[in-house]
């Protein structure tokens, strides 16, 4: 393995299965057991993660943990409301137990109880009745006539452009600070003041596309990081109808409001002309989309800032949803901030996130060789974790987005993924990995994002 110079403890997920699987080929057979995981959400769709494991009792310890990561990675993936456990009982009572209101998986229960609005539930199934694999393809954006609006809510920074027939006539940037804020007027505020900007610089407003990190279903905001600070029983319906609402005041126009890694996806979809592209946007977190080979988005969750990439027993916790070893960690702000401060540097007191992010921009500007290895660091995570994704995803392209991105350190992350990947990857070598040009990394969402309704007949 190639380690990271500073992260000297990563244990990426695609080699701790590995490893795994080299235990199990060595155990007699009669220790090994097929195992399946299931997630279902609504419609019906699921998706079945089957492999060979260890039967109960050989090493319970062990073959729950790559089950419950495994199991974490595919409901985050794909999202559901239900997991089925085929092959092995403790892993399921295990899971059972994790997966409550007063378990280790709390945090997801709930969640994902509130995206699909139904109770979360952990069930056993018998080997002979694993279900195959039903899947769901939508065809979503890529329409470019008429006067667009395309808005992309960040955690550090608003980006809005004014789209006519598929040319950005005006875009711009502007600090925000919504994970912060208690009062969501402010984000609604803000928000609109967006979008009467852009409809300033077109004559009329005939649709508004939204990317917005959380989960969308009908444009309602189901669950979303940006009103993380909001009281949701006090405020829920006020959020949940926030874009709703906003498109009416700007004349009723059509609304679609669309997660922003699938937005990132797209904005590579449309680019290459060609799907199977996997967006990874790396700002305030990491947010992650996928264009199928068929030129649509499968109706997973894809929120990869909660899936597992590092099996390393100590990862560094995410104080959100309380685990460790986490996507937003490792390819976002929070990341350069962690791997500057095991490199020994200290920020001023006071600094926000974003303002921290910043300051190790301008020192990657420099030259400082602290900065050169953060960024490298980052590039070997992303050359062992696109493997792992490659497990749940048909991948031909891989897009990389976000301010993280930005300026230099951007070109360091991907020459180092380039690099490992070539190395230790060798399977990986028909792998297009690319950024785009520095003005698309950082509003090529909201471009994008402009071309999600569909074009009125």
């Amino acid at each position: 393995m190639i380690k990271p110079k500073l992260d000297v403890n990563f244990y990426p997920m695609i080699l701790a299965l590995r490893d795994f699987q080299k235990r199990v080929e060595l155990a007699p057979e009669s220790d090994r057991a097929e195992i399946s995981l299931i997630a279902e959400r609504n419609g019906g769709f699921n998706y079945v993660y089957t492999y060979t494991g260890l039967k109960d009792g050989v090493n319970d310890k062990l073959n729950y943990r790559v089950a419950e990561r495994l199991v974490k990675t595919v409901l985050w993936v794909c999202g559901g409301y239900k997991i089925f456990v085929a092959g092995s009982k403790y892993i399921y009572e295990r899971l059972k137990k994790a997966y409550s209101p007063a378990g280790e998986r709390a945090f997801d229960e709930d969640f994902m109880s509130g995206v699909y609005e139904k109770p979360f539930e952990v069930l056993f199934l018998e080997t002979k009745d694993v279900p195959a694999q039903k899947n769901a393809s939508v065809k979503v954006g890529g329409f470019l006539k008429g006067c667009r609006i395309g808005f992309d809510a960040g955690g550090s920074d608003r980006k809005v452009s004014a789209v006519i027939d598929g040319e950005a006539v005006y875009s711009e940037e502007v600090v925000w600070n919504p994970k912060t804020e208690t009062d969501p007027h402010y984000h609604y505020n803000e928000i609109l003041t967006a979008m009467k900007t852009a409809a300033s610089k077109m004559p009329r407003v005939d649709c508004i596309g939204v990317s917005s990190a959380g989960v969308y279903v009908e444009n309602k905001i189901m669950v979303a990081s940006l009103f993380i600070k909001v009281d949701k029983q006090k405020y829920g319906d006020y959020v949940k109808n926030m874009y709703i609402n906003v498109a009416k005041e700007m004349g009723n126009v059509p609304l679609e409001v669309v997660n922003d890694g699938d937005v990132t996806a797209l904005a590579g979809s449309m680019e290459l002309n060609d799907g199977r592209v996997l967006g990874i946007a790396m700002g305030t977190s990491e947010a992650v989309g996928y264009i199928n080979a068929d030129g649509g988005i499968n109706g997973w969750l894809s929120e990869l800032a909660f899936a597992p990439v590092d099996f390393y027993e100590n990862a560094m916790r995410d104080e959100w949803s309380g685990d460790i070893g986490v996507g937003c960690k490792y390819f976002s702000q929070d990341a350069v901030i962690k791997l500057a401060e095991m490199g020994g540097f200290t920020f001023e007191e006071g600094l926000t996130p974003a303002q921290k992010l910043k300051v190790v921009q301008k020192m990657m500007e420099n030259g400082d060789p602290l900065a050169e290895k953060i960024y490298g660091d980052i590039g070997v995570y992303l050359a062992y974790t696109l493997p792992y994704y490659a497990l749940f995803y048909d991948v031909k392209h891989v897009l990389l987005l976000g301010r993280v991105t930005g300026g230099k350190g951007g070109n360091i992350v991907l020459e180092t993924c380039k690099k490992v990947l070539a190395s230790e990857f060798p399977e990986m070598a028909g792998l297009d990995i690319s950024l785009p040009d520095e003005n698309s990394r950082r509003l090529g969402q909201s471009v994008a994002a402009a071309s999600l309704p569909a074009d009125r007949n």
